[in-house]
């Protein structure tokens, strides 16, 4: 009975993280805690420690047959979910992952309100009420496409100035990505 096995984000108690690891190694079950490589200053010495990037998360790879028991091990709170089923993360995502780790060190996660692509209203400044399309985003501004005249207008504005009219999120990101699932 070989059955398909699919990526899942497990949601773990608070700092339990490599613990849930552990225990789920320990079951010989597939998983991975994505560790960021963090240098701490001491008065006498630097160190290299390795943090969970995404807390209280491990991702899983099981079939489905084996969710029930992975949400029954001691350390989980629950599978992360996307509209009602837990939600499957691409093979090519836990890649990217890793790939991104080994060739840096003190990575930082950020949420953004805004994702390229989205549909937007400017509701401050001098651009106040006018709609675009969000083309990039740069620490605290995100660049606009503003048609007008048949000419595109491009203007960068601060993001606290957006308004998210139609998120456009591609439907293969909308079913299997985890940060969407989570909120």
């Amino acid at each position: 009975m070989n059955e398909n096995k699919k990526w899942y984000a497990v949601y773990t108690r608070r700092r339990w993280e490599k613990k849930v690891a552990e225990i789920l190694t320990r079951q010989k079950i597939e998983n991975y805690c994505p560790l960021n490589k963090v240098v701490h200053q001491w008065s006498d010495r630097k160190k290299v420690i390795h943090e969970p990037l995404f807390t209280s998360y491990v991702f899983v790879r099981i079939p489905d047959s084996r969710i029930t028991s992975v949400k029954q091990m001691h350390g989980v709170i629950n599978m992360v979910y996307w509209l009602g089923k837990p939600a499957v993360i691409r093979d090519s995502e836990i890649e990217t992952i890793k790939a991104f780790l080994s060739n840096h060190i003190n990575v930082k996660l950020e949420k953004t309100p805004i994702n390229v692509n989205d549909r937007i209203k400017i509701i401050g400044g001098p651009l106040r009420e006018r709609e675009g399309q969000i083309l990039a985003i740069k620490n605290r501004t995100a660049r606009v496409v503003l048609p007008s005249l048949g000419y595109m207008m491009l203007a960068e504005v601060e993001i606290t100035n957006i308004k998210v009219m139609q998120p456009v999120i591609p439907n293969e990101i909308r079913m299997n990505y985890p940060l969407y699932a989570a909120q």
